[in-house]
């Protein structure tokens, strides 16, 4: 079982590590990707918000499983 705030913190850290923490290799890989790229392409005015969606999805992920085991 996965602790939903460390993958929360974990994407925080680095966007998509919380997923791939999670077990949803693909959706940390997408946003290990998707991230940087709204960094960069937005000059900066988008990626903060990349970086949260992304330690949401990974904390919404870890909970989901949670509640689903029990």
């Amino acid at each position: 079982m996965k602790n939903p705030g460390t993958a929360a913190v974990l994407s925080l850290i680095i966007p998509g590590v919380g997923q791939i923490y999670n077990g949803a290799i693909w959706r940390g890989i997408f946003w290990l990707i998707i991230t940087p790229g709204f960094w960069i392409g937005t000059g900066g005015l988008l990626g903060w918000v990349c970086h949260l969606i992304s330690a949401w999805t990974a904390y919404n992920y870890a909970q989901k499983r949670i509640s689903d085991s029990n």
